[in-house]
């Protein structure tokens, strides 16, 4: 949709805008939404360990959004937008992504992690149809209204769920950050943070490097086949999630419950990503001729990179549930920088060689990340 309201600039920089909103909110949340987990499953009431986390959240994104925003202002003055709408709709959609990371994971803990399907429909769909009534009413856009139309979909679903956690636990939000409350929170959080940033940074990060240090429509014909491409990496992420909570729970299982995660990203992630093969020109095409052209073959070899990233995941859940942090996120920071240090030096042959330099250097990692993964599951099988 926001392919059809305007030209690629505006889209590149629109993208831009929203690689750097998720990297605020993955530096916002502070490993809240993990510290909820280990809370809950060791028996805290979740009353109180999800008012300190939505306080600390809170603050945390208004504060990094806003600096974010500044930043680029100062460093950036060519691609920045000096629009209020601009600043007021990244604000909005910095906090309440972050709230949302926190509620799915909350909601996970809880038990309750299929609600996320609702909120992420109606958001997604009320993003879709804000972008297209900008589509059809004014076509060359800026990117401020695309951005605002994104920002709404995201206020859509913190609202939808904040209300599935009233309705099905009974929760009412009152945030403070009493110093009894918040430390826990991000003693727990931050080296959770940390190995999730090394996961999601280097896909935040390279739009922005695009958009910044070679076209903004190298970012534009990027994007859409990364995030494609994420649609079907939620899976394992999501399993992750769910893999790393029962492993808090029931730790002598967490040998069982890993491999049932990867066998489920797989199941479901490779359909998706079959999908994602066979369709990827009819899919790009709704975006229009240019983009098929441009990224058609880089959806394709980033949707095979499922497997790959599968491995990651289960291996980061693994770590979280034992609490051992250190050699994942030196794994990760060293994956990351590779990651992107590839896809930027093949950028001014197009996505596709990008991609392909993503895959190689992702297939890489994960194959030494699965070797050491085999070695602690067998470890763990020992020692129960």
């Amino acid at each position: 949709m926001a392919a059809r309201a305007t030209s690629d600039r505006e889209v590149g920089l629109t993208t831009a805008a929203v690689s750097a909103v998720m990297i605020c909110t993955q530096l916002a949340v502070l490993g809240a939404g993990s510290a909820v987990i280990v809370s809950v499953g060791r028996g805290e009431p979740p009353a109180r360990v999800l008012d300190a986390a939505f306080a600390t959240v809170g603050i945390a994104g208004t504060v990094l959004g806003g600096g974010y925003l500044v930043l680029q202002a100062a460093v950036a003055p060519d691609t920045a937008s000096a629009s209020v709408l601009f600043w007021l709709t990244f604000l909005v959609a910095a906090v309440t992504g972050t709230m949302v990371i926190v509620l799915d994971q909350a909601l996970v803990a809880l038990g309750r992690g299929a609600t996320a399907t609702a909120r992420y429909t109606v958001g997604g769909a009320v993003s879709l149809a804000a972008a297209g009534l900008v589509a059809w009413l004014a076509h060359g856009a800026a990117a401020d209204v695309l951005m605002a139309c994104w920002a709404l979909g995201s206020g859509v679903a913190c609202v939808i769920g904040a209300s599935q956690l009233r309705r099905l636990v009974g929760y009412r939000p009152r945030p403070s950050l009493r110093s009894m409350r918040d430390r826990p929170v991000l003693a727990v959080g931050i080296p959770n943070q940390i190995l999730t940033l090394t996961e999601r940074a280097p896909g935040l990060v390279l739009p922005l490097l695009l958009a910044h240090t070679v076209a903004p429509e190298a970012a534009a014909y990027w994007y859409p086949a990364w995030m494609m491409a994420w649609a079907a990496y939620t899976a394992p992420v999501l399993m992750g999630i769910v893999q790393f909570s029962e492993g808090v729970r029931e730790p002598e299982r967490l040998a069982s419950t890993t491999w049932a995660s990867l066998r489920w990203s797989l199941a479901v992630g490779g359909l998706a990503a079959a999908v994602l093969v066979l369709l990827a020109r009819p899919l790009l095409t709704l975006l229009g001729d240019r983009y098929a052209d441009s990224s058609a073959g880089a959806l394709q070899l980033l949707a095979a990179g499922l497997v790959p990233y599968a491995v990651l995941q289960a291996y980061n859940a693994v770590c979280r549930a034992r609490g051992r942090y250190a050699e994942p996120i030196a794994a990760g920071v060293t994956l990351g920088v590779a990651l992107c240090t590839a896809a930027l030096l093949a950028a001014e042959r197009g996505a596709t060689n990008m991609a392909l330099a993503w895959l190689v250097v992702l297939t890489i990692g994960a194959t030494a990340v699965g070797l050491r993964l085999l070695a602690v599951l067998r470890r763990i099988k020992v020692e129960a």
